[in-house]
């Protein structure tokens, strides 16, 4: 069986306030884009050692098997469930560490997959629960639908938001920000305005009133990294904005942009125009 986890962006982020257990609360707006990894489950030997396996591509695992979050989540499931022996094959297409969601997405959607493999008739409502053991942001992947996030990301209320019509090109340079880091120097705050009533507006409106709020601190750190959203709107982006605590960005535009000349202008980074 083969599925295809796709990345999400932020639309807006703001650090809310900082919990008693020392994670943060925050209110976001995740929104589906079609950047997709590859994911295949296919039946594993009887007689091989061990319940799984999984090869990557592109981007390989550097660690042990059961810390991959698509091994994650079939032990997640393994753990209530008499699950087949399944070998995965990833190929990773979502640039990783880049706020864009790609380990959560392969996590969801290989629970989904062993869902449906196994035929355990588990809900979306049941899937949600164990994808947010997993990781803060995995239940949104489970409906990957836009939906207003808050606590930790992972109290999910669907949004009404659509960038249907719009051009979206994204850019991942090549710098690891640690998300640690970027929560070390932000000051958290309540914003005077939702985010679900920004987006509400046009998108030509969103700039100024819809922030993230991880790019101050990360600016100050990495200047040449902010220099990417100014690039953005000079090529007309409606708006421009990090992805959750970075470092990919993305442009929203009106017309379809040329991806040779996206390529040009971010040489060095990963582009894609979707």
């Amino acid at each position: 069986m083969v599925t295809f986890p796709n990345a999400k962006i932020n639309l807006g982020l703001n650090i809310v306030e900082k919990r008693p257990d020392g994670y943060h609360n925050l209110e976001t707006l995740f929104y589906p884009i079609a950047i997709e990894d590859v994911l295949e489950a296919t039946p594993r030997s009887a007689d091989a050692d061990g319940n799984y396996s999984i090869t990557m591509y592109n981007a390989p695992f550097e660690g042990k098997s059961e810390d991959n979050l698509v091994i994650k989540a079939y032990n997640a499931l393994a753990a209530d469930f008499a699950l087949p022996k399944l070998d995965f094959y990833l190929r990773k297409n979502i640039p990783t560490g880049a706020g864009l969601g790609g380990g959560s997405a392969d996590a969801a959607f290989a629970l989904k997959m062993i869902n449906e493999m196994a035929s355990l008739s588990l809900s979306d409502d049941e899937l949600e629960k164990y994808a947010a053991r997993i990781g803060a942001d995995c239940a949104f992947f489970v409906r990957n639908r836009p939906a207003f996030a808050t606590g930790i990301g992972n109290i999910l209320t669907p949004a009404e938001c659509s960038l249907a019509g719009y051009c979206l090109v994204l850019v991942k340079p090549d710098v690891h920000i640690s998300t640690k880091d970027a929560y070390a120097h932000v000051t958290p705050e309540k914003p005077s305005v939702s985010i679900t009533e920004i987006v509400k507006r046009p998108v030509a409106e969103w700039r100024g009133l819809l922030k993230n709020d991880f790019e101050k601190s990360v600016f100050v750190k990495y200047p040449e990294i902010a220099e990417i959203k100014e690039k953005l709107y000079s090529l007309g982006a409606e708006y421009a904005s990090m992805s959750g605590s970075g470092s990919s960005f993305f442009g929203i535009f009106k017309q379809q942009q040329d991806a040779k000349v996206i390529e040009e202008t971010f040489d060095g980074c990963f582009c894609k125009v979707i």
